[in-house]
């Protein structure tokens, strides 16, 4: 059997192409400067620093010699560029095995040259829109570049995307600086998590692997459902029509084992989710001076997305379910917190077994019962 690496890999999806398609079409950022998008990094830098400080005494997580993880400020092809690299590392198992699946003949080697590359120009258009949104993003499966560092041992590394906050700052019409401070304060919190408990990265990506490894599904229906995305950007879906009755690319590769696997990601990611909002809020007050108006604010402008068009691309990459992973998450930290308390809380990142599941997400008086309080033998 022909060896399966990563030129085959990068067969189903011609990742430069995609970068470049991108990079392309991504929209350009706000109007600054020279001198005044020196002074956006260079702030940004100094935010993150304190966010540091800030997030670490007021969850009591981590040391200054845990953070070892890089910051990088980017542009919106900067952040193309890293989140190429991320997908094509975690995602390389799958298409080897979609690779294999569609085999090694002339005929299907060409065809899957060329829907390599539509399939690059696809992602690209998906990438270039999302490029625009993004405000930062800790990279939890980052593998080092020569342009892009990461942590060792495969660890990750904090973006913020310069470009989107600026743009985001003004729309809200809120003050710059409580402003950035606020968005390092919630990325720096994902840092930390990771950063603080060592096992995190490894269980998350464990479950993410088994995910991929019981997906039996054909490679060109996946690939359709990065078309139809990609089309929705370019109005190439009739209006009103969802496809598959709506549903995101997670949800049409599920079999049983994935359901069950799905139901523990989703609650890992509604723990870090929830966690950094809440400690955004929590050390907002001392902090970020004009913090509830930025809370206000942002909550409605992410609540009710930029258009219509927003709507559908939330609903088909599984967004829309990120936004209420931010909202139960949160609850679930705060009822937790007000309970046993930031300590007691802390309990969650003793191990595998102490994270929340998904049921107890929505009842946090469930975890703490399994946790705090395990009935006598």
């Amino acid at each position: 059997m022909t060896s399966i690496g990563g030129a085959a890999s990068s067969g189903m999806v011609d990742w430069n192409l995609a970068v470049a398609t991108a990079t392309r079409l991504v929209r350009p950022g706000p109007d600054v400067s020279r001198d005044e998008a020196r002074a956006v990094v260079a702030e940004l830098r100094r935010h993150a620093r304190s966010a540091e400080e800030h997030v670490r005494g007021f969850t009591n997580l981590g040391t200054p010699e845990t953070h070892d993880t890089p910051l990088l400020v980017v542009d919106r092809p900067g952040w193309v560029r890293a989140n190429v690299a991320g997908f094509r590392e975690l995602l390389k198992p799958l298409l080897d095995k979609m690779q294999e699946r569609r085999g090694t003949s002339p005929g299907n080697v060409m065809m899957g040259a060329v829907g390599g590359k539509v399939t690059g120009v696809e992602l690209g258009m998906l990438l270039s829109f999302l490029a625009s949104r993004v405000l930062g993003q800790y990279e939890t499966f980052a593998p080092a570049t020569r342009d892009l560092p990461a942590g060792a041992n495969g660890g990750g590394r904090l973006l913020l995307v310069a470009p989107n906050i600026v743009h985001v700052e003004r729309e809200l019409d809120v003050e710059p600086h409580d402003f950035r401070l606020w968005v390092t304060l919630h990325e720096e919190t994902h840092r930390t998590q990771f950063t603080a408990v060592p096992w995190l990265r490894d269980h998350l990506e464990g479950e993410i692997q088994a995910f991929l490894a019981e997906t039996d599904v054909d490679p060109t229906t996946v690939l359709e459902r990065v078309r139809e995305a990609a089309q929705s950007l370019v109005g190439g879906r009739p209006e009103g029509e969802e496809g598959d009755e709506g549903r995101s690319l997670v949800e049409i590769v599920q079999t049983p084992a994935q359901r069950e696997i799905l139901g523990r990601l989703t609650a890992v990611m509604s723990l870090l989710e929830g966690h950094a909002d809440y400690v955004m809020d929590g050390v907002g007050p001392e902090v970020v001076p004009s913090v509830a108006e930025i809370r206000e604010k942002f909550q409605q402008r992410r609540a009710k997305g930029a258009s219509r068009l927003d709507m559908a691309l939330r609903k088909l990459l599984g967004l829309d379910a990120k936004l209420r992973q931010y909202r139960d998450g949160e609850r679930f930290v705060r009822a937790v917190v007000d309970e046993v308390g930031m300590e007691g809380f802390n309990r969650v990142w003793t191990s595998p077994n102490t994270l929340p599941t998904k049921a107890e997400i929505g009842k946090p008086a469930d975890w703490i019962t399994r946790v705090h309080r395990k009935p006598e033998a």
